[in-house]
């Protein structure tokens, strides 16, 4: 017998009529064979009444006692769940995340889930009944009531999934499914039936607000199936599944991020363990950076930038002059009224181009950018928050996402009726039991590989012009030459200039300045260097972004081996830095000591 996880959110259980209508699609399913494990969300805006009511209390109440208040919400949600479903004549339990048993740290209000224990929900589901789980909550070690933050009961569905080993998990939202971009702003935008862990990752960490992007990570960690489907309708809605096909889109989706501040700091040393400097300072107050871009130093200096919600800035810039005094020297900048603006698609691992492409469209809206950062399935730039409307609606346009073709995964087994065999019955408790074992550190950074690149070389043009056009140019030209780009990093320079750095295979390097050289003379006082030997080391894994030590451990790991970092480049899986090619080999033996993987 499969096992299926749905979660319902606050407005698919907003009344009593939509939790009636949660409880019929629950019992449908049961009486169609499958153990059914439902999650609950508080109801509609209750979480939102709970804050005020603490507020007309005081102004700063206890994380502690928020989260006892707070986690009343969906304790009412799934008591009425049960009587609902009691009322169709099934029979239900309803549980709280302290009587499940998901353990959590003691990080009241954004606690991270440790441990789950299954055996109170299987003795339940053995027993026939449907088990109401409250998403959004746990205990810690001593007991006290947590909450796992936002997006948190897509956590606790995602995380009872993979540890009951469930065919499938189905999140039940206001909304049809996953769209090719916001239809608020797009409104060609459309429906997407199917799309991978990585894109869908790094759609949510962009700011797709269907899905948090922890309740991915558990997702692709597990090789969970999720389903995000309509609450008001019948209707398919969107599978999130292990990989897709070979002719799968070159872009699957826009994503923006509309209120980003970008951080700079320059005249740095350019020198080993500056990086790790500034990364344990953004760490050690659980900074999430999302860009971060570093291009190549000169005269002994260099600059790196980053972007940050405009809410974190005030202690993103504290930290950053903890960081400048204890390098002894720097400058900090920072720049406002701007977002983030991306691409994402599985298929522009096998395409050169995407981003010229990308640059062309937005150089013909007039729309100028201000940074660049790629990685294998995404490339963001940083653009003015007032044109950042008009540039995610003209590149969903270019691209012609409108007319998206659909493309299906391969994905677990059918969902299906049926007893199950002595055997299938011992196969599944003993992968319960290897899950169980991974769910000490189920939150904890996984780094599944570090990758060695020694085939690319490096070019760099710096004081170009920072106008509309100037990216357009360069890389229509380079694709034209035929030459595939790797990383593209481009950072902002003094008196508006820009400096644009990028990797192309070795092989391309001469082809690659003469394509370049050409343009020179477009671009006053813009000048051409390069590197022919450069090593390119990646950390490759789930939620690099929002595990702030990744990067830390990354470069600190450099910086004692004395290794210098030419260049940056970040996404949701990846994390990629530059180095010279001498110290290639070295850097790779040592990150994957760093990271447990040798």
């Amino acid at each position: 017998m499969s096992l299926i996880v749905q979660k319902f959110g606050g407005t698919s259980v907003a009344d009593t009529s939509k939790i009636q209508a949660a409880a019929r699609r629950a019992t449908k399913m049961h009486q169609a064979g499958h153990q059914v494990v439902m999650v609950v969300s508080a109801r509609g805006k209750k979480t939102d009444e709970l804050v005020r009511l603490a507020a007309e209390i005081t102004d700063d109440p206890t994380p502690r006692e928020m989260d006892m208040l707070l986690s009343t919400g969906e304790q009412e949600s799934v008591a009425l769940m049960a009587m609902a479903i009691h009322q169709l004549g099934e029979e239900a339990i309803s549980l709280t995340g302290s009587q499940i048993g998901v353990v959590t740290d003691s990080s009241h209000m954004k606690a991270r889930i440790l441990s789950i224990s299954t055996e109170r929900m299987r003795t339940a589901l053995n027993e026939g009944k449907i088990v109401i789980a409250a998403g959004f909550q746990g205990r810690d070690k001593d007991w006290n009531i947590t909450t796992l933050g936002r997006g948190g009961s897509d956590t606790t569905a995602t995380a009872l999934a993979a540890v009951l080993d469930a065919e499938m998990c189905e999140i039940y939202t206001d909304v049809e499914g996953v769209f090719t971009s916001d239809p608020r702003i797009v409104p060609d935008a459309h429906k997407i039936d199917s799309i991978s862990y990585d894109e869908m990752l790094e759609l949510a960490s962009l700011g797709a607000g269907v899905m948090h992007s922890r309740s991915i990570e558990f997702a692709k960690k597990y090789k969970v199936p999720l389903k995000v489907r309509p609450s008001f309708s019948d209707a398919p809605g969107t599978l999130i599944a292990v990989q897709p096909l070979e002719d799968a889109p070159v872009v699957t989706g826009v994503a923006f991020v509309r209120d980003e501040v970008r951080v700079s700091l320059s005249d740095i040393p350019d020198e080993p363990g500056v990086m790790g400097s500034i990364f344990t300072r953004m760490a050690e107050r659980k900074i999430c950076l999302d860009m971060i871009v570093q291009d190549v130093g000169t005269g002994g200096v260099a600059r790196v930038s980053f972007t940050v919600p405009e809410s974190d800035l005030a202690e993103t810039l504290t930290a950053a002059r903890e960081a400048i005094d204890s390098i002894g020297s720097g400058k900090i900048q920072h720049g406002t009224n701007l977002s983030k603006v991306s691409i994402v698609g599985s298929g522009m691992r096998h395409h050169y181009g995407v981003a010229s492409r990308m640059f062309s469209i937005l150089s013909e809206a007039n729309i100028n950018v201000g940074m660049i950062t790629t990685s294998e399935i995404k490339t963001t730039v940083l653009v003015d928050r007032n044109q950042c409307e008009e540039a995610v609606r003209v590149i969903h346009k270019g691209f012609e996402l409108d007319c998206l073709p659909s493309y299906c995964f391969a994905t677990n087994e059918n969902i299906s009726e049926g007893d199950q065999s002595e055997s299938s019955i011992l196969k599944q408790n003993e992968l319960e039991q290897e899950i169980m074992d991974q769910l000490s550190n189920m939150e904890d950074i996984v780094v599944s590989e570090v990758l060695l690149d020694q085939s690319q070389s490096r070019v760099t043009v710096r004081n170009l012009p920072d106008n509309p056009g100037i990216c357009s140019r360069l890389f229509s030209v380079v694709a034209e030459g035929g030459v595939s780009v790797d990383m593209i990093v481009q950072n902002m320079g003094e008196e508006e200039q820009a400096h644009i750095s990028f990797t192309v295979p070795r092989s391309s390097l001469i082809k690659s300045l003469e394509l370049v050289e050409s343009l020179l003379s477009e671009w006053g006082d813009a000048e051409l260097s390069h590197e022919a030997e450069i090593a390119k080391l990646s950390v490759v894994g789930i939620g690099l972004r929002s595990h702030t030590g990744v990067g830390q451990s990354m470069f600190s790991t450099l910086a004692e081996s004395n290794i210098n970092i030419q260049m940056i480049n970040t996404s949701e899986t990846r994390i990629s830095a530059v180095v010279d090619l001498r110290h290639g080999e070295n850097a790779y033996r040592e990150l994957l000591k760093k990271f447990q993987l040798a």
